[in-house]
């Protein structure tokens, strides 16, 4: 394979990297947890790139930014504890095999690997647009639990989020989560209880990309 040809959708179709998101979605929901698999792949993925592309970086950075957010929670098949490293080093594995220059590499592991609050950061471009996608997908159909008398608060704030979009202003350098949430499944101050640390992340990894970070909730601006 050309190494300047190795792209997201060499990953979406190739069976090993297929297989790691199914077994580590199909891990997260028998640990009750909502939606880690193809799906929240594939969006990432999508958004990463949005984002890199938006504020005017080259094709290929977001490109990169596309395949970190493809691969970022393939750590999870593995275990939930530390899923950002084994899932780095999952990701260093499948891209050498797809003959992916060390230098690219070394960039995706390092987004791959600083994509999850506590300890994530926004290290490089790649890492910053990332850790905004993934942040920015809240979305009822994330949940995975089918009894909503059973649901904690993790499916009760996503299941009542009925729009998540991420706008991104490159002549305002600003990074906008603008979320629709329905206030009889779920109410703002539960969304920030279980999601301040998240959006806290999202605002350093705008300034980051030299942007400012906005949350807006049904019209009103948070943060």
């Amino acid at each position: 394979m050309d190494d300047a040809r190795v792209t997201v959708r060499d990953l979406e179709r190739d069976p090993e990297v297929v297989a790691y998101l199914r077994s580590a979605n199909a891990m997260m929901n028998a640990l009750g947890f909502t939606e880690h698999g193809e799906r929240h792949a594939n969006l990432v993925a999508k958004i990463a790139f949005n984002i890199l592309t938006r504020l005017g970086y080259t094709q290929r950075e977001a490109e990169l930014a596309a395949i970190a957010g493809f691969m970022h929670d393939t750590g999870n098949l593995i275990h939930r504890d530390n899923h950002t490293l084994s899932g780095a080093l999952l990701t260093r594995e499948i891209l050498i095999r797809l003959k992916m220059p060390f230098d690219e590499i070394a960039l995706v592991m390092g987004a791959v690997g600083n994509h999850e609050e506590p300890i994530g950061v926004a290290v490089n471009k790649i890492a910053a647009a990332v850790i905004i996608a993934d942040k920015a997908d809240v979305h009822s159909s994330r949940v995975q639990n089918a009894d909503p008398k059973s649901f904690d608060i993790h499916d009760r704030v996503n299941f009542a989020v009925r729009r998540s979009f991420v706008n991104v202003d490159s002549d305002a350098k600003m990074i906008t989560l603008d979320l629709e949430i329905d206030p009889t499944l779920s109410t703002v101050s539960e969304y920030f209880e279980i999601f301040l640390s998240r959006m806290l992340m999202c605002r350093r990894a705008a300034q980051f990309l030299d942007c400012q970070f906005a949350l807006v909730i049904n019209g009103h601006r948070l943060m």
